[in-house]
């Protein structure tokens, strides 16, 4: 009896070993799998978060990359639509066909170490895309605004975004067919000229200097100048003259005021091909090493915005400036 309780005793020794051994090796292959599981899904872990991070840079990327196509974009359509009709400086003049625009003031040559100064007024300015464009260039341009109206309300908040800039001021001419609103006009009364300059600087409270739009029949006229420029003086608004007519009194006029008088050296853009346009940028740069300075004006058309660009180079050997920096 008693042998048969100790071989049980055994018996049940027995199986409790192999019952701990089994538990064991149950126990180290769950070990194992539960280490397997966490590393495996650690290194899962990592590998979706690096294709998630380079899933994000290439679309950030792409995004950046559309973006700049999209700049590009819109600049094309801005001087694509700017441009359906080439606005070139033909259409400042008394006569649309003149084979060359009226020539700039008879200046004297002077010898001087200083460094030669060209100012370029780019003149029509009106909309974002204009501003947009001609800042692409990368170069120091005087922009002339136009006066807003229906078609064009946010030139003067366009114009107050600027460190300088002037207004581009209508003023009647011989022969031209669109004219702007509120054009001064040769029989305008001396109030009538004085209530729409101060209009304009209430518009445009810091400008400081305008220069007419077209005007060549009002600024051919000595006593419709004489009642522009005493408004102006009223505001210390100086007038440089575009020179749309051969025939122009401000010179007599800022004679009779003992002023100086200022004015257009060069239009860029006569015509609108870029060999012209090339051909008028080095006038302008050969005349201000002549004179010591010089005054060229544009307008924001495709072509002259790409050749400006383009050519901008040329004015390495000079002190491209605004026109507040040229007097």
């Amino acid at each position: 009896m008693a042998k048969r309780k100790k071989t049980k005793a055994k018996k049940n020794s027995k199986l409790l070993v192999y019952t701990a051994w089994v538990l064991g090796v149950i126990a180290l292959v769950m070990s194992v799998l539960v280490v397997g599981y966490y590393m495996g899904y650690s290194d899962a872990k990592q590998k979706i978060q690096k294709e998630y991070r380079v899933k994000e840079h290439a679309k950030a990327k792409e995004i950046n990359k559309q973006h700049l196509r999209d700049v590009n974009k819109r600049l094309k359509e801005v001087l694509k639509k700017e441009s359906k009709k080439e606005i070139t400086a033909a259409h400042e003049y008394a006569d649309e066909h003149l084979s060359r625009p009226p020539k700039g003031p008879s200046r004297k040559v002077i010898k001087t170490t200083k460094r030669a100064k060209l100012a370029i007024i780019i003149d029509d300015v009106s909309t974002q895309r204009q501003v947009d464009a001609i800042k692409s260039i990368g170069i120091p341009l005087t922009m002339s605004f136009f006066p807003p109206k229906s078609s064009r309300p946010n030139s003067a908040k366009l114009a107050a975004k600027e460190r300088f800039y002037m207004v581009h001021l209508p003023m009647e001419a011989f022969n031209f067919h669109a004219e702007e609103p509120s054009t001064l006009r040769i029989d305008d009364s001396q109030e009538k000229i004085m209530q729409r300059v101060i209009e304009i600087k209430k518009l445009f409270p810091r400008v400081r200097y305008i220069n007419n739009h077209t005007g060549s029949k009002f600024t051919a006229d000595e006593l419709a100048v004489n009642r522009l420029v005493y408004a102006l003086n009223s505001q210390h608004i100086h007038l440089i003259d575009s020179r749309t007519t051969a025939e122009t009194k401000v010179p007599k006029v800022m004679q009779n005021y003992g002023m100086k008088y200022v004015a257009r050296d060069v239009f860029l853009d006569h015509s609108a091909d870029e060999a012209s346009i090339l051909h008028e940028i080095k006038r302008a740069i050969k005349l201000a090493k002549l004179h010591g300075s010089a005054i060229a004006i544009g307008h924001p058309q495709k072509s002259t915005i790409k050749a400006l660009k383009r050519y901008k180079y040329l004015f390495n050997d000079i002190d491209l400036v605004q026109v507040d920096q040229l007097y």
